[in-house]
């Protein structure tokens, strides 16, 4: 089983200025904070793609270029790459970059994207956001399977007549399909025999495991080497010296980001009793000591029978020297313990 990290790139809020963290002070704390992940000995990292003031990366690949040049062996992703506005001849290529300037570490995670600033500006219509997946999910995995020139024809990107895509990696790449929990993205994924993460970021996680159930079901169904079979979760967490203590200091920052978020989706205020709940042994969040949170693995593991776990470490944007702690425990503490207790 293979333990992680993700990101966004959030930028802390200033409340008595109401401005955001520079930058370039948080891109350049991610790539420390990557390096380290590496030295710790995690096994992927990945960075999602946001277009908003609250967020610092826009472009997760040339975050991945970057930390492959300080990193040896850590895995490199997106998480997500928002695919539906992206146009697959270039994710392939800066992708297939990355791998062979990594030596082989990178993936792509993609997804039809939560977050819609992508869409106008990058002038796609909303009314298309599943037709637009679908088409550009299809061109994609066509790019990666074959050196050979394609040929290749669409509704919403040119078509292609055959064309070849440089550089080519040195093998095809892994692409992840990332989803929130519709029977589409899991029925797609199984029958594609491509591998799955499912943001499991609130209420009751056992409510997932239908899904988990219905993808392992339908990926055998399609034919597909059960021995290949990859699934994931990705959730919020944070790992400290003193859970509590750690939960109490972090709650203002979480609740702010959240509640940013829900602002735009209709949601209620973020309460301390979700946040507990969250914490709890049934709930989706992973903040706590290493015990707390090598327990919770453990659980999840056993429930949906997964190969990779995912922190998202940085929701509200907590300090760098706090995200630089909880990088060293889930490297030097959690992992192992999980490793071990899989072993056993």
């Amino acid at each position: 089983m293979e333990i992680g990290i993700s990101m966004f790139g959030d930028l802390r809020l200033n409340k008595q200025t109401n401005t955001y963290q520079a930058p370039q002070q948080r891109l350049n704390e991610l790539i420390e904070e990557i390096k380290l992940m590496d030295q710790v000995g995690l096994d992927v990292f990945g960075i999602g793609e946001h277009h908003r003031p609250d967020y610092a990366v826009s472009t997760p690949d040339i975050i991945l270029a970057a930390a492959a040049s300080v990193t040896e062996k850590i895995k490199l992703t997106s998480a997500v790459t928002v695919l539906s506005s992206n146009d697959p001849v270039r994710v392939y290529q800066s992708f297939s970059t990355i791998d062979l300037l990594s030596k082989g570490r990178a993936e792509i995670t993609v997804g039809r994207g939560s977050f819609i600033e992508s869409f106008p500006l990058f002038g796609y219509n909303l009314d298309d956001y599943n037709e637009l997946f679908t088409e550009k999910l299809n061109l994609l995995l066509n790019i990666n399977a074959t050196e050979e020139p394609l040929t290749w024809t669409g509704k919403h990107r040119a078509s292609l007549q055959a064309q070849q895509v440089f550089p080519r990696a040195e093998k095809p790449l892994d692409v992840w399909i990332a989803a929130g929990g519709t029977p589409e993205s899991v029925l797609r994924a199984a029958k594609l025999g491509l591998p799955l993460v499912f943001a499991i970021i609130g209420g009751m996680p056992e409510q997932y495991k239908p899904f988990f159930d219905y993808y392992k079901a339908e990926y055998l169904a399609a034919g597909h080497d059960p021995k290949l079979m990859q699934i994931a979760t990705h959730s919020h967490g944070l790992v400290g010296v003193d859970g509590n203590q750690l939960s109490k200091e972090y709650f203002d920052l979480y609740k702010g980001q959240m509640d940013r978020i829900g602002a735009s989706r209709g949601w209620q205020p973020y309460t301390f009793e979700q946040y507990e709940g969250g914490r709890s042994k049934d709930g989706a969040l992973f903040i706590g000591d290493a015990n707390q949170v090598t327990d919770k693995i453990l659980y999840h593991q056993e429930m949906f029978g997964l190969t990779r776990w995912l922190m998202h470490m940085d929701l509200g944007a907590p300090d760098h020297q706090t995200m630089m702690k909880s990088i060293e425990l889930l490297g030097t503490k959690v992992a192992p313990a999980v490793k071990k207790a899989l072993q056993q």
